[in-house]
């Protein structure tokens, strides 16, 4: 843009210097002040355009450097994008990992549960046949049935302590299940913030 306009200056003032050899009040003359004038008109043109351009560069520099300022955060937001997303992945094996857990508890107190029914019929027919002997011993006035009465009330007593440490270990099992629905529920709560858009 610079180039041009000082080649023009150039021709304009080729032009100029022939004329200034004419004499004063002439055609010539004329002719030179309107060549002057068009020379500083010329000039201010230049200068004129020289600026605009001056100024144009600098937008463009202003624009380059925002551009680049834009790509850098949308870098920056793809990264934070990709986090979320392995962060998310995370938490969704996580959450699988809990729900196995929790299936496999679901299953050994549901066994717990059966045992548990079987000793407490086993308790009953117990019980019976204690009640039973209790009769008899009554009856025979503690003769030899005394014994097998001793017995059946020790497999009694151990029924009843085994009964009661399976009771205490399925609320333990219990116990065990609602924490593990707790921390279920977190984790898809994390989820569910994860997945929502920031």
């Amino acid at each position: 843009m610079l180039v041009p306009a000082l080649c023009l200056l150039w021709a304009l003032a080729m032009v100029i210097q022939p004329a200034s050899a004419a004499p004063m009040g002439s055609p010539e003359l004329a002719e030179h002040e309107e060549l002057t004038l068009l020379f500083h008109g010329t000039l201010q043109l230049g200068q004129a355009l020289n600026g605009v351009y001056k100024t144009t560069e600098g937008r463009l520099t202003k624009a380059r450097n925002s551009l680049g300022l834009y790509g850098r955060t949308v870098e920056l937001l793809g990264q934070e994008v990709s986090r979320g997303r392995d962060a998310a992945q995370e938490l969704r094996a996580s959450l699988l990992e809990t729900q196995m857990e929790e299936d496999i508890l679901q299953l050994k107190a549901e066994a717990i549960a059966e045992v548990l029914e079987e000793v407490a019929q086993a308790q009953k027919v117990l019980q019976d046949s204690v009640r039973r002997l209790e009769v008899q011993l009554r009856n025979a006035w503690l003769g030899p049935a005394y014994q097998e009465f001793e017995v059946l009330k020790a497999h009694a007593d151990k029924q009843s302590h085994i009964l009661w440490a399976l009771t205490g270990h399925v609320q333990r099992q219990r116990r065990e299940m609602v924490a593990q629905q707790h921390r279920l529920r977190q984790i898809q709560e994390r989820i569910h913030k994860a997945a929502l858009p920031a």
